[in-house]
């Protein structure tokens, strides 16, 4: 990452527009563009030595939620004091992301029967967000499964309001997963690809963010232990490859991944492959459309995550997916078995966990709750 004439202090390095870079890797933004001392130490910053309270849960960086009367996360439909937010989710321990509804239930119907989740007799597995019209979000024991939407915008909104469910449920120690398609670079279609690294189409490995006018940055990092982890579980029986690579974020599906199959195309297919190709050597095997404020929003909530995509196609072959729809959907499954290996393999080394008292709907205050669901409704 560039600096221009950074200079060196006793916990860190200052770069330009006031960006400050400490020694762990992490850049944090000085509002009144001065180093801050407080915010950095010799080790690291406070953000990844203090990004959780002792006990493992959350904590917020953001002063302002205490003192609202009720934090309500609109495109859940939930709220900090209609919903018994503790009681509904403090044993979560898992936060799967998938970017379509019917993905995301399919996900939760799977991780149900592997970790041996029973649902009380005469009930179903219920959408909790369904007040929301927007994100779908199902929960199993420890393990929620949400989905994302298309895209930066989308996952981002999430996000924010995931974090701040987990900190609200004073869950500890939560693991982020996003589970997902994507197109493959050199890699044939049905390949299982972890992300090592989350990159932006120019290749920096940072979330960009105005904020009040000024751009933030934020680093998009993963958890290189789970990723590791993941891949040791990847099996030899599995009938295809799984590779830890770099993953490329795109904000648009066409023009941004050089696809030639869009309303405009104002390049030729050699520029296509060029582009592509120097994409792999640097070492991205893959392109999607989420990673980047994944990575980085899960980072500087000092929350672990990690990425498991399956690649649909290679892109370096083609644009359009013309595989059948029953080979899909075995593919879309991978990523979903490998991070199901993770969960059962984690709940079985810290033993059985309870299931019970928690999952249900959960209401503090009707009134309340009427409330949310309409704020939640009229928001667009």
């Amino acid at each position: 990452m560039a600096q221009a004439n950074p200079h060196t202090t006793e916990n860190g390095m200052k770069g330009e527009n006031g960006f400050i870079y400490c020694n762990c890797g992490c850049w944090e933004y000085d509002l009144k563009e001065k180093l801050n001392k407080n915010s950095l130490n010799g080790n690291g910053c406070a953000h990844c030595e203090n990004g959780r309270y002792p006990d493992g849960s959350v904590k917020l960086r953001n002063p302002h939620i205490e003192l609202m009367d009720q934090d309500i996360l609109y495109h859940l439909a939930l709220g900090s004091e209609s919903h018994d937010l503790v009681e509904m989710f403090g044993d979560v321990k898992f936060v799967c992301m998938g970017g379509t509804p019917k993905r995301m239930y399919d996900f939760a119907q799977y991780i149900m029967k592997e970790i041996g989740h029973k649902l009380p007799t005469g009930t179903c597995l219920s959408d909790i967000s369904q007040y929301s019209y927007r994100y779908s979000m199902y929960k199993i024991g420890p393990v929620l499964s949400v989905s994302h939407g298309m895209g930066v915008p989308s996952i981002s909104i999430l996000l924010h309001e995931m974090i701040k469910l987990m900190y609200h449920a004073k869950a500890k120690d939560p693991i982020f997963f996003r589970i997902g398609t994507c197109g493959g670079i050199g890699v044939d279609g049905g390949t299982v690809v972890i992300s090592e690294d989350a990159v932006d189409s120019l290749e920096r490995n940072y979330y960009e963010v105005p904020i009040l006018g000024k751009l933030v940055r934020r680093p998009a990092k993963l958890d290189k232990r789970i990723i590791r982890e993941l891949k040791s579980l990847a099996s030899p029986e599995d009938l295809y490859e799984t590779v830890i690579g770099k993953t490329m974020c795109a904000s648009d599906f066409y023009e941004e991944q050089g696809r030639l199959d869009g309303a405009f195309c104002e390049y030729t297919e050699q520029d296509k492959l060029e582009f592509l190709s120097k994409l792999r050597k640097s070492g991205v095997v893959n392109i999607e459309m989420e990673c980047v404020p994944f990575a980085a929003l899960t980072h500087h909530a000092g929350i672990k995550a990690a990425i498991v995509c399956v690649a649909l196609l290679d892109r370096l072959k083609g644009d359009q997916v013309s595989t059948p729809k029953e080979v899909l959907n075995e593919y879309q499954a991978r990523p979903q078995k490998l991070v199901a290996r993770y969960i059962k393999r984690y709940l079985q080394n810290k033993g059985r966990i309870s299931f019970d008292g928690h999952g249900s709907m959960a209401v503090k205050s009707p009134r309340r709750f009427k409330l949310v669901q309409q704020e939640s409704e009229t928001f667009d």
